[in-house]
Formats: C-alpha cells, sequence, structure tokens
C-alpha cells in the first residue's frame, strides 16, 4: 500500500500563507464560530479565503451561487467582489449553522445581496430563475457532478466554477482514495472530458477545480 501523498509540502503551504494577505479582520473573527460548531475544517480560512475574495473582485460578477453556506465565511470572501447590485445566494442543507450564517451576513453591511436557501441543493438549483458569473461548490462531495450538470447550461458564457476539495486529502491520487474521494475523481475526469468548458487542478488547500465555460 502506498503512502498518501501530501498535497502541498508543508514548509511551502506555511511560507505561502505567511506572505498572502488574508480577508478583511471583520471576515476573519468568523473563524471563531466555525471553532464553536466542532466542525473548523469544514470552513475556507484565510488562506482559500483570500483566493475567493480576490477571485470574486477580479470578475465583479452580478450572479453568484454558492453551494454550502456552513458559517458564512466563504460568502463573505465572495461577497468582496460582488456587484453593488449582485446577489450571492447561498444554499445549505443543514440548519445546524443557521444562527452564525446569521451573523456573518448580517456583519457584513449588505445583508441585502445575500439571498440565503435551506434544502437539497439539486432541488433548489432548478427553482432558481438566474445565469451565473461565478460558482461556488463546498457541498456534498458525491453530488458534484449533479451541481455540475445542473448549473453548466446557465452558466454564462466565460464564467467560473470553482469547485472545492477536489484533491480530498491527496487521497485521489493515491490507491487508498476512498468513497467520497472516488466520486471527486470521477468529477474531475468528468470536468476534463467536457469540451464546453476549460479547467485546470489546483493544488491549493484541499485543491480547486477551476472551471470556465467557453
Amino acid at each position: 500500500m502506498n503512502e498518501i501523498p501530501l498535497i502541498t509540502d508543508p514548509a511551502i503551504k506555511a511560507y505561502c500563507q505567511r506572505y498572502s494577505k488574508t480577508p478583511p479582520a471583520s471576515t476573519l473573527a468568523l473563524s471563531d464560530d466555525a471553532q464553536k460548531t466542532g466542525r473548523p475544517i469544514m470552513m475556507s480560512g484565510p488562506f482559500l479565503g483570500q483566493f475567493l475574495k480576490m477571485f470574486s473582485i477580479l470578475m465583479r460578477p452580478s450572479r453568484i451561487l454558492e453551494l454550502g453556506t456552513f458559517t458564512g465565511y466563504g460568502t463573505r470572501c465572495l461577497l468582496e467582489g460582488l456587484s453593488p447590485t449582485g446577489k450571492i445566494y447561498t444554499i445549505d442543507n443543514s440548519d445546524e449553522w443557521d444562527d452564525y450564517a446569521k451573523n456573518a451576513f448580517e456583519g457584513s453591511g449588505r445583508e441585502h445581496n445575500i439571498i440565503p436557501l435551506k434544502g437539497d441543493a439539486t432541488t433548489l438549483i432548478e427553482t432558481i430563475d438566474e445565469e451565473w458569473n461565478l460558482v461556488f461548490i463546498d457541498a456534498a462531495k458525491r453530488q458534484y457532478s449533479t451541481y455540475f450538470d445542473q448549473v453548466i447550461p446557465r452558466l454564462k458564457k466565460g464564467g467560473v466554477i470553482l469547485a472545492d476539495n477536489v484533491l480530498w486529502k491527496g487521497l485521489v491520487a493515491s490507491d487508498q482514495n476512498d468513497k467520497l474521494g472516488e466520486g471527486l475523481d470521477q468529477f474531475n475526469k468528468k470536468v476534463f472530458a467536457d469540451e464546453r468548458v476549460e479547467n485546470i487542478l489546483i493544488p491549493i488547500d484541499d485543491g480547486i477545480n477551476f472551471i470556465i465555460k467557453r
């Protein structure tokens, strides 16, 4: 049995984090809420959060879809670049984190731009009459391929999908891959084979599949 590969050498990862900017202090403070949930690993974190923030600022999207709200940390990062009259729809299937997300939204000063939805994303996506500039996928890993099939028809030309956790702790490149990792491996292969998109896998944090619709 082969050793599970590291996604990034720890020393290099620490160096990158040390010399990278971070989201605003008001957003960073929300990490305390993630600690309170007992599942802080589910939060995007400052490094990935800064990536999301900068990407959103670069795109200036008017319509963002976020699959997987958790405590609202990622929502706040994506909100940084949303156009003044834009909307970010954020979907989560659990009501366990609602108080934390509400705190994150109210503290943003742009609560009117955020549309939180509760329920199964595969059902709710079909009910939203919008075209997307930017989609961030960080929800049920087994559903990534389904999410992709649902959002790609209404992703604008030049629109972007960012799918998180696609390297799954390095397991996707290991013979020790698990069921969730197998689903993510299938998703990565599906995207790679799709002629409608360009993509690149980026080994940032747990892996991002950066997808552009042609």
